[in-house]
C-alpha cells in the first residue's frame, strides 16, 4: 500500500506544473500630447453623438449650467465632494439641485420620474477610444450615472490619458488595488434591434456631455 501511494505522489510530483514567468504589462505608447489626445477623444465621442465642451477650472459649473438652461433641463442632481459643491455654488439660481442624500429606496419615484440631469466627475478619460472612466463610490453613487436622461461628466484634461494602457500603468491601479466597480462609457446609452436600428436612452442617459476641464 506505501510503494502505491509513493509511485502516485512521485507521478504527482514529477508531472507538477513548473512555474511560468509572469506576461508583459499591455502597453500601447502613442505618444500623444494634450491637444491630439483631446482632438481624439473629441472625434471619438461625437461619433457616437456625445457632446463635448472645453472649458476652464472656474466656468465649468456655469457651463454646466448655461446648457441646463438650454436644455430645459430643471432638475439636476449631484452627490458630494469637490465637483458636487463648485456646481451646487455657481449653478444654484438657474436650476433646481438636489444632492443624492439617501438609500434609493426612499425616493425612486424621484429619481427616476423627476431627475432631469446628473453632474459627476470622472476617474480619467480615454482618448484613444473617447471614454470616461467612472469609479463610483458613497459620494457619487452608480445610479447618478445611469438613472437621469442627461449625464453631464467633468473630466480633468490632466486625467485624459491616451488608451486603457496607459491609464492603469500610470494610476497603478494592479498595484492599489482594482475598484470593484469601474465604468467605461463611451456616449449615449443605446442598444440596436435585429434590424440593427440604433435606439438611444433604453438602458442608460439618452444624451452624455462631457466638459474637459484645462
Amino acid at each position: 500500500m506505501s510503494k502505491t501511494r509513493d509511485a502516485i505522489l512521485r507521478r504527482l510530483r514529477d508531472n507538477r506544473p513548473t512555474d511560468q514567468p509572469l506576461p508583459s504589462p499591455y502597453r500601447k505608447p502613442l505618444g500623444w500630447d494634450s491637444e491630439q489626445r483631446i482632438a481624439s477623444f473629441t472625434e471619438r465621442m461625437r461619433a457616437v453623438r456625445g457632446d463635448v465642451y472645453r472649458t476652464t477650472p472656474a466656468d465649468w459649473a456655469r457651463t454646466a449650467a448655461k446648457l441646463c438652461e438650454e436644455r430645459g433641463l430643471k432638475q439636476a442632481l449631484v452627490g458630494h465632494g469637490p465637483i458636487a459643491d463648485q456646481f451646487v455654488a455657481d449653478a444654484s439660481d438657474s436650476v433646481d439641485i438636489r444632492r443624492y442624500a439617501q438609500p434609493v429606496e426612499e425616493w425612486k419615484p424621484t429619481l427616476f420620474r423627476a431627475v432631469d440631469v446628473a453632474v459627476t466627475g470622472c476617474r480619467a478619460g480615454l482618448a484613444e477610444s473617447g471614454s470616461l472612466v467612472l469609479w463610483p463610490d458613497r459620494n457619487e453613487p452608480r445610479l447618478m450615472s445611469l438613472v437621469p436622461p442627461v449625464h453631464i461628466a467633468v473630466l480633468d484634461a490632466t486625467r485624459l490619458y491616451e488608451n486603457f494602457a496607459e491609464m492603469l500603468a500610470v494610476e497603478q491601479w494592479a498595484a492599489g488595488g482594482m475598484p470593484t466597480n469601474a465604468l467605461l462609457i463611451s456616449g449615449p446609452s443605446k442598444t440596436a434591434d435585429i434590424e440593427q436600428t440604433l435606439a438611444y436612452g433604453i438602458h442608460g442617459p439618452k444624451s452624455l456631455i462631457t466638459l474637459i476641464v484645462e
